[in-house]
């Protein structure tokens, strides 16, 4: 599969599965959860509270991973891993841009001070699954 096309199949994930597994590192150990992800192309975000263990855990080492698109519908659901750096963000923009009413569970609303959103500046992405392929896609970003 050539790049553009890649790119094609990679957005299409981020854009169909919201919902994956960032991992931070907690005590040199993976620390692995489900999260809500949106897209600007390739960069992705997701919204979380400012004092998270995962917060605390970017802040002491910003490299990530992320999990998504498989359905469970078969062995051969395509996903993408994504491979990060991650940064907190509390932009009064970016809060407003992402917030949704589902966030009022957690948060009074897009100015509380405890909201914040995290970043992810991918520096690799590997499309998985693809077809009857036994190696990954790598995505040059």
């Amino acid at each position: 599969m050539n790049q553009e096309q890649l790119r094609k199949e990679v957005l299409d994930v981020m854009e169909n599965n919201k919902v994956g597994t960032l991992a931070t590192i907690k005590q040199n150990k993976p620390h692995t959860r489900y999260m809500t992800f949106f897209n600007d192309e390739f960069k992705m975000y997701t919204p979380t509270g400012k004092d998270t263990y995962k917060v605390d855990e970017i802040e002491a080492n910003p490299n990530v991973h992320i999990l998504l698109g498989y359905n469970g519908d078969g062995l051969g659901d395509s996903y993408i891993e994504v491979e990060g750096k991650a940064a907190i963000n509390d932009s009064d923009s970016m809060k407003e841009k992402l917030w949704n009413d589902e966030l009022s569970k957690w948060f009074e609303s897009p100015n509380d001070p405890n909201y914040v959103v995290l970043e992810i500046s991918p520096t690799t992405i590997r499309y998985m699954n693809e077809g009857n392929e036994h190696t990954p896609s790598v995505l040059e970003l």
